[in-house]
């Protein structure tokens, strides 16, 4: 697969696919900028070459059209700031506008496009949609390694109407990162799962059940794995038709000699409450009426301990309902043990969506080797599907 850095885009349009889908508050503010900043070396690489820069992303699941609150219009201004370039704005993605401020565009200009949603065509990957949109520009960059999961019109059909096509610094690095976890890891490899549910997560745990040294279980997903252990786990979060899943996991773990590492003890809550009553108790010595909301102390000494030690980090999903401060210690103590493990050498790459929240929310987004914008793209890489986003440029 070619990269940016194999063009010389100087009096070229480059048409590049960004995943600029943030958060926006109730007044259209960005309330976590991680995905803008972390687009902006390719466009400044591109404009300070001499090119053109022509933007597409997606904002929001719009569902009939376009809609206000996902118009990609409330970021122009933070976009035109990071650049340090007036960012032109067009209406519409495709269509008579779009063309004309494309065409008009000069070397050094940047033009984003509106919400590539707002048209069902998206989605469906529909390949005339695909063709406007690649009409805009004369080289394709893809950078949106967070949609490189979906074969949509803009994320890969588009890539085949261009002869010069490339990834941007945004995808090269979540390949190049993901390689060093799934590729030879320097050992001890150590793979962090956690968030609520074991039916997410099947698929990567048994690829990493070929890669890794440990494999520490915590967030709501351990509670299936105590319960098929004959625990009681109360009102926790339980998927019991994955509780044979859960043993076959830790045969599987056993005999490939990867320590999987479960938690010992549970900080439980009387209601699923931010100010509800809080307790520690042993693991699966969870009362009826009572749920556990994160991990217990013995459990981030034993987890902190483990990675401590590891030279290579895998992590994703919080531990606990981090939402709530009053269970999110566990994420944080866990987040802590990578910035040290880190310090000291280790390879740490936080795997996207809540993950990536929680070490950027504590500051130390800069503390880890690299926080993952890719979410469900990069979990799907890692299980070992071929992203057709990605496909799509080495054809």
């Amino acid at each position: 697969m070619r990269t940016i850095d194999d063009f010389n885009f100087r009096n070229r349009k480059a048409l590049i696919r960004v995943d600029f889908n943030v958060p926006l508050d109730e007044n259209s503010q960005i309330t976590d900028d991680t995905r803008l900043r972390a687009a902006i070396p390719t466009i400044k690489k591109i404009i300070d070459e001499g090119g053109a820069v022509i933007l597409m992303s997606h904002l929001g699941r719009p569902k009939t059209g376009p809609e206000e609150k996902y118009s990609l219009k409330h970021i122009v201004a933070d976009l035109s700031e990071k650049l340090g370039v007036s960012v032109h704005f067009a209406n519409d993605c495709i269509g008579d506008e779009a063309q004309e401020k494309a065409k008009a565009l000069g070397n050094g200009e940047v033009l984003l496009l509106e919400n590539v949603r707002f048209y069902p065509e998206e989605t469906k990957g529909d390949e005339a949609f695909a063709e406007k949109l690649a009409s805009l520009g004369d080289i394709y960059v893809n950078d949106a390694f967070g949609t490189a999961h979906r074969a949509h019109a803009s994320t890969t059909i588009a890539a085949k109407f261009f002869a010069d096509k490339c990834c941007g610094y945004v995808m090269q690095q979540e390949l190049v990162n993901a390689e060093k976890v799934l590729g030879e890891p320097t050992r001890p490899f150590t793979a962090i799962m956690g968030g609520a549910k074991v039916s997410d997560k099947i698929l990567i745990i048994d690829r990493l059940l070929d890669v890794a040294d440990n494999l520490i279980i915590g967030g709501g997903m351990s509670y299936t794995f105590s319960k098929a252990k004959g625990g009681n786990i109360g009102k926790s979060l339980l998927e019991a038709d994955k509780m044979d899943l859960t043993k076959e996991l830790e045969a599987k773990a056993k005999a490939k000699g990867v320590n999987l590492i479960l938690p010992v003890d549970t900080v439980i809550a009387d209601d699923f409450d931010k100010d509800a009553n809080k307790k520690t108790v042993p693991a699966g010595k969870i009362p009826d009426d009572w749920q556990g909301l994160d991990i217990g102390p013995e459990t981030i000494k034993l987890f902190s301990e483990t990675i401590k030690n590891s030279k290579t980090i895998l992590w994703n999903g919080p531990m606990g309902v981090f939402e709530f401060p009053a269970f999110a210690v566990g994420t944080e103590a866990i987040a802590k043990s990578l910035v040290s493990a880190t310090e000291k050498g280790a390879f740490s790459l936080i795997g996207g969506g809540d993950s990536a929240s929680a070490i950027n929310n504590l500051g130390y987004g800069d503390k880890v080797s690299y926080v993952s914008t890719g979410g469900g793209a990069l979990l799907e890489y890692m299980e070992g599907k071929v992203l057709p986003g990605v496909a799509a440029l080495e054809e």
